[in-house]
């Protein structure tokens, strides 16, 4: 046991765990700038949880050679161990917004799984390995956003219209599509004790005009005749 510890305190060692730590500390400042859940603490934590246990797995490994000469056990089953737990660690970042559809956190478990990664490599001694994985996530993290902005992506939102009989379904429809948004999707339902009729129409458009083409739908709308109100969902 006394060698075990020992060995465990080598210079080699520390210095994997204190690249481990820097590591997650460059990682996790900017999910912690962003103001995510998982921030500078839970990252550098991650990192250097995983980089402790490929070093105990190491010195399990080493050691039991010593001891045995012929049998040790494999040093890959901590970092299999380490993977699998990140699975319900990143799951719990996650979070799905039911009101605005959004999904957050994918970034940031991406992140804890890949500081997780991170760790192994510096604990497992791979530590050029570690430093090129560390300075190519810092460039994703820090600078791919900024291009990612300038990408014509799909977005989607529901629109409520609430009409009388007086308004054709179709002229809606077309007053939608007019404005270069696309009907993925529609539901139908009508009180037949009025005829009012309700439907939520599913939009896809292009994320840049998120901030337009409500207004513009809006107004499209509440100019035909027989719609009563409007309702955008996105």
């Amino acid at each position: 046991m006394l060698g075990v510890l020992s060995f465990g305190l080598t210079a080699e060692s520390l210095l994997r765990i204190a690249l481990a730590v820097i590591a997650g500390g460059i990682l996790g400042f900017e999910r912690q700038h962003h103001g995510r859940a998982a921030g500078l603490r839970t990252i550098m934590i991650v990192c250097l949880a995983s980089c402790v246990a490929m070093v105990v797995s190491d010195i399990f490994y080493r050691e039991s050679f010593q001891a045995t000469g012929t049998t040790h056990p494999d040093p890959a089953r901590l970092a299999a161990g380490v993977l699998a737990g990140m699975g319900f660690l990143g799951a719990g970042v996650i979070v799905h917004q039911q009101k605005t559809n959004i999904t957050r956190g994918v970034t940031t478990a991406a992140t804890l799984w890949f500081s997780a990664i991170i760790g192994i490599c510096f604990g497992a001694g791979a530590i050029g390995l570690g430093a090129v994985g560390t300075g190519i996530a810092t460039v994703v993290l820090y600078f791919v956003p900024k291009f990612e902005r300038n990408i014509q992506k799909d977005a989607y939102a529901d629109l409520a219209v609430r009409m009388n009989q007086v308004a054709d379904v179709e002229t809606v429809t077309g007053a939608i599509e007019s404005l270069d948004a696309k009907v993925k999707g529609m539901s139908w339902e009508e009180d037949l004790a009025t005829g009012e009729r309700f439907l939520k129409f599913h939009v896809k458009f292009k994320s840049q005009r998120s901030k337009t083409l409500p207004q513009q739908l809006m107004s499209s709308l509440s100019a035909l005749p027989g719609v009563k109100t409007i309702h955008w969902q996105g």
